[in-house]
């Protein structure tokens, strides 16, 4: 077939498209002529096409509560609108040709049928940056992209074999080999769920434990059950079983047990090292073996990030193994007769579950109020160095446990809260914002809790709020009177301009209404619920917060690449175009959050 005149299909996002895509796009796509001055979709409406720009210039805007046309961006050849209104059935913006203009207009229907049919290309658009820019059309890419959105139902599962919990040792393990299965399910009176037993765990009562053969297995489950459902992404699985440190999960229909996931049913599926790097921490004898295992991180994280995987999963993964690298250096500096009396907590992203590449120590330790520990500074010293030659820096402002400012007893921590509520600014509010993102990884946990009812606490004082949430405002959104975005002579700080405010805005309004989530997404997502965001606005932010991650980390290997120390900087003039136009509106959509939180909490700029 003759191609279109005009339409590069080697380009994003229509490169993303299968030979049949192609052909069907050529078929349907007309040409559009649009007069100076006409719109060609308007905010609140759906469009019956998806409009590629061929010549001529459209502004997009949108009318604010005054009924003033605010200017949002220009689009100019080569630029897709429209995109969304055809998915959502309703556009966010208006678009109007700024003089006369040409277009290629593809059908509505024709564009939602290529999303159907091609996973890449829907990812393009429903993740935001997902897939754009790094899957090409082998073949190698584009499975190892569609594994990203496996389900858990859809992996081979083993059946759930259940067993009474009077079960002997022997007739377990003869089920277990007539089965061929590794587990099973353990079912008895006295206990309300029931519990898992594994082959390895009938190996160890009879070599450790030394129970005999008729010794009952009620005894040896364990509880509770570690379970997912079949509807989650099967990289969830992985993540649940690398932070677990266990080998098989339960997976549940509803109500209903399905089956029983092993790691090598999920490994099957994909090509990660990351069970292999888990596999070695919980070997490791030395600092220096921790280290070797965890050399493989940064690697890790460069595979999944090429092969299109979504930036929460990533997250997520890397936040499950640094709690496990903690954990064994905690261990190692630790004795296990003083672990009862600590509690070790990490703060900032890696306590929000948000971080990639090794970042800045960020930690703390509660203790236990009765704690008489003589050896404590030099443990403290031990870990944090340990943290330092495994590759996590230490932080500049000393965030640390190795500092004594940082690790306090139960009643010092309440004191120390109580004193926050009456600092307004400074030094006082900077470390009030990083406690509150606090979650326990290594030690005694039911040390915490008390501290963060303290914390919660402080939601509800409204003066404190309002100081604390002024930070948001502190770092302007970099973008131009004309919505485009500005950059310094480093590039663009995407951390200041994007990241922070979103955050800091979120920690805010979730600390009012009382949520204890520490993650951004659980934040927003629980302020939805209790109706302090908009729908849309909770549906925009954790895009914009990936859109940001995927951009900096981009830049960020770019600079390893380059020999340079990757930082929080991107350079618009090194993205290309489409990634510019979605930074655009990411930015855009920090700048309507902004708003919201200047409103909530009666602000200044």
């Amino acid at each position: 077939m003759d191609p279109v005149p005009g339409l590069d299909l080697s380009l994003p996002p229509f490169d993303l498209l299968d030979d049949a895509g192609r052909q069907r796009l050529q078929a349907d796509v007309d040409i559009g002529f649009h007069p100076g001055g006409s719109t060609l979709i308007e905010a609140g409406r759906d469009s019956p096409h998806v409009v590629v720009i061929l010549k001529g210039l459209v502004h997009a805007f949108q009318v604010d509560d005054r009924g003033r046309a605010e200017r949002f961006a220009d689009y100019g050849p080569g630029d897709v609108i429209g995109a969304w209104a055809v998915m959502a059935g309703r556009a966010r913006l208006s678009y109007r040709a700024e003089g006369d203009c040409l277009s290629h207009l593809i059908p509505a229907a024709t564009f939602r049928q290529l999303l159907a049919d091609n996973p890449r290309m829907a990812a393009y658009f429903n993740e935001g940056l997902a897939t754009k820019g790094r899957l090409s059309s082998g073949s190698e890419r584009r499975e190892a992209a569609e594994l990203m959105v496996i389900r858990v139902g859809e992996a081979d599962l083993a059946p759930a074999e259940r067993v009474d919990g009077a079960t002997s040792i022997a007739d377990a393990s003869a089920r277990l080999r007539e089965r061929r299965v590794d587990c099973l399910l353990v079912y008895d009176r006295e206990q309300d769920a029931p519990g898992i037993v594994t082959r390895t765990d009938l190996l160890e009562a009879l070599t450790h434990k030394r129970l005999p053969l008729d010794a009952p297995i009620g005894p040896l489950a364990s509880r509770p059950l570690a379970t997912i459902g079949t509807g989650e992404v099967l990289f969830q699985a992985l993540i649940e079983m690398t932070e677990r440190q266990i080998e098989r999960v339960v997976v549940t229909e509803g109500s209903r047990v399905a089956g029983t996931l092993g790691m090598a049913e999920v490994l099957a599926h994909f090509a990660s090292h990351s069970h292999l790097i888990s596999l070695r921490l919980a070997r490791a004898q030395s600092v220096d073996e921790i280290a070797e295992a965890a050399s493989g991180m940064t690697r890790l994280v460069r595979s999944l990030n090429l092969h299109g995987a979504r930036i929460p999963y990533m997250m997520e993964l890397v936040s499950a193994l640094n709690g496990l690298i903690m954990r064994r250096i905690f261990e190692l500096a630790v004795p296990a007769e003083r672990r009862d009396g600590v509690c070790l907590l990490v703060m900032g992203s890696e306590g929000r579950r948000e971080q990639l590449l090794k970042t800045d120590q960020d930690n703390a330790l509660v203790l236990a109020d009765d704690l008489d520990w003589p050896g404590l500074a030099e443990a403290m010293e031990q870990f944090s160095a340990g943290l330092a030659k495994v590759g996590y820096p230490p932080c500049p402002g000393r965030v640390m446990v190795d500092n004594p400012h940082w690790r306090m007893r139960g009643g010092e921590w309440r004191e120390r809260i109580g004193q926050w509520r009456h600092v307004h600014g400074g030094q006082g509010a900077l470390d009030l914002s990083i406690a509150l993102d606090a979650r326990p990884i290594a030690g005694n946990a039911a040390l915490f809790p008390p501290v963060k009812d303290a914390l919660m606490a402080l939601g509800r004082d409204e003066i404190l709020l309002h100081h604390l949430a002024g930070a948001t405002l502190e770092f302007a959104t970099p973008l131009t009177f004309f919505g485009r975005v500005r950059s310094g002579g480093a590039g663009t700080d995407i951390k200041k301009g994007g990241i922070f405010p979103v955050v800091h805005g979120l920690r805010c309004l979730a600390l009012r209404h009382g949520i204890t989530a520490t993650g951004s997404r659980e934040r927003c997502a629980a302020l939805v619920e209790c109706g302090e965001l908009s729908p849309g606005l909770g549906r925009d932010l954790p895009q914009a917060l990936n859109v940001f991650q995927h951009m900096r980390l981009d830049a960020q290997f770019a600079a390893l690449a380059e020999g340079r120390a990757p930082d929080n900087h991107i350079d618009p003039a090194r993205l290309r175009r489409l990634d510019r136009e979605l930074m655009r509106d990411a930015l855009h959509v920090v700048k309507d959050f902004r708003a919201h939180v200047r409103s909530s909490f009666h602000l200044r700029d």
